[in-house]
């Protein structure tokens, strides 16, 4: 029998090493030890991990690549970061704004990300960066899943054209409702917002995915009215808040009865530590809040919680590198959360987490899924936070797309070893 790819002497994200993964067409035909086959390609994994392709599940892709576009974010501050791409907005040409999602997509599959959810401005009436992201998801449909979210950037009720261009998106095809209630003018807007929102999605049969709380205002409570609305609406494994960064400022009390509202609701949560870090708590002197929102105290109750990138280079961060382990790194940093298991659950917050929240089909790692696969130069999915690992060759749909030799350094010192491979440095269980 003979298959178009095997992958041999792999490791799986749950420990198994010593594995073959063969593929035929675009899907995993076999996963099992010592495969005998011939195939159109062999990889030798080396006992590399071989991983499901990152996920990332909040993300901004018609502003990414506009860093310095038409000045940059003096204060850092989200609210600079917003009325800078105001200013950017008017100047947006439907052939550059495509032109920085292909190359940011590029970007995203060398890193091995092949999915990813984007939130796309529907505050411009000529929604000219909702045709664009259209024109986009269609031309990488054979290499990224690109979801796009409805998002009125200015304000559901603030904007006064945003709500029927919310409309005319979801028309176009834009997949999933968004919303911004801590950007309306008043507590009782944004709630009001959150309401018809999900009303919306509801009536179209949509998934929900709210910007919400992203302050640091303690007093922020809209994430209690999207569960509400979830339960009323019976939208439950449908809604996703984003952000949530109030929480971390929240009373203890508040939030141990609304925890178990998310719980039973079914919201899901997806927390962006590289913006949250870097936005939140700049009105801070010391101590200064990080604004990354109660991730162990929602894994604690089952809620399902992902990691996002949000920005790369963008009005709103300066950084980025579409590397969803980067993002799982600074998570386990500014939470903190450094225990193994901790680790081991920031991969699938990059991995399988979100993409049941996207809904993704066919995703992960068992015979009759899709052939879409990253082999990372680590033993293990710790090992690929710890060290942000290189992708050595990623896999869509049973064809290698992307390819990057290993990292490796020559030493010349006397005594020692002449090459250095990063990932031999795994830690190793005690005696």
């Amino acid at each position: 029998m003979a298959f178009d790819l095997i992958v041999r002497n792999a490791t799986l994200p749950d420990s198994r090493p010593g594995l073959d993964i063969a593929v035929e067409g675009d899907r995993i035909a076999a996963i099992a030890p010592s495969i005998e086959a011939e195939a159109g390609r062999i990889i030798d994994a080396q006992g590399y991990l071989v991983a499901p392709p990152f996920v990332d599940c909040h993300f901004h892709m018609d502003a990414t690549l506009s860093l310095g576009l038409p000045r940059m974010n003096q204060s850092g501050t989200l609210l600079e970061g917003i009325a800078l791409w105001g200013e950017l907005k008017p100047l947006l040409t439907h052939e550059a704004v495509i032109e920085r999602a292909l190359r940011y997509c590029d970007l995203a599959v060398s890193q091995g990300l092949l999915a990813v959810r984007s939130h796309v401005d529907v505050c411009d009436d000529r929604l000219l960066a909702v045709e664009a992201l259209v024109e986009v998801r269609e031309k990488v449909k054979p290499y990224v899943d690109l979801q796009l979210v409805a998002f009125p950037q200015d304000g559901y009720y603030r904007s006064p054209t945003a709500a029927k261009n919310l409309e005319r998106a979801l028309d176009m095809g834009v997949d999933v409702v968004g919303g911004i209630p801590h950007f309306e003018r008043t507590m009782a807007d944004g709630a009001a917002s959150v309401r018809a929102l999900c009303e919306i999605a509801a009536e179209r049969g949509l998934m929900v995915d709210l910007h919400c709380d992203e302050s640091d205002d303690p007093m922020s409570r809209h994430i209690e009215t999207l569960a509400a609305e979830t339960q009323r609406l019976g939208l439950h494994g449908r809604v996703a808040g984003s952000h949530l960064t109030s929480m971390h400022s929240m009373d203890n009390y508040y939030v141990s009865k609304l925890l178990p509202l998310m719980q039973e609701a079914g919201v899901a949560a997806i927390a962006n530590p590289l913006i949250n870090i870097t936005l939140q708590g700049r009105h801070d002197t010391y101590p200064r809040r990080r604004g990354l929102t109660r991730i162990p105290e929602m894994r604690a109750l089952g809620i399902p919680v992902a990691l996002g990138q949000d920005c790369c280079m963008d009005p709103w961060y300066g950084l980025g590198q579409a590397d969803m382990l980067d993002v799982a790194n600074m998570a386990v940093h500014a939470v903190p959360m450094t225990s193994r298991e901790a680790i081991r659950w920031s991969f699938d917050a990059v991995t399988t987490v979100p993409a049941r929240i996207l809904g993704l089909e066919n995703y992960g790692l068992a015979p009759g899924r899709n052939a879409d696969f990253v082999l990372l130069q680590a033993s293990d999915p710790i090992e690929a936070v710890r060290m942000r690992a290189a992708r050595l060759a990623v896999v869509r749909r049973g064809k290698v797309i992307a390819e990057a030799p290993p990292r490796l350094t020559r030493l010349d010192i006397a005594g020692r070893p002449s090459t250095l491979d990063p990932a031999s440095y795994r830690p190793h269980a005690p005696h």
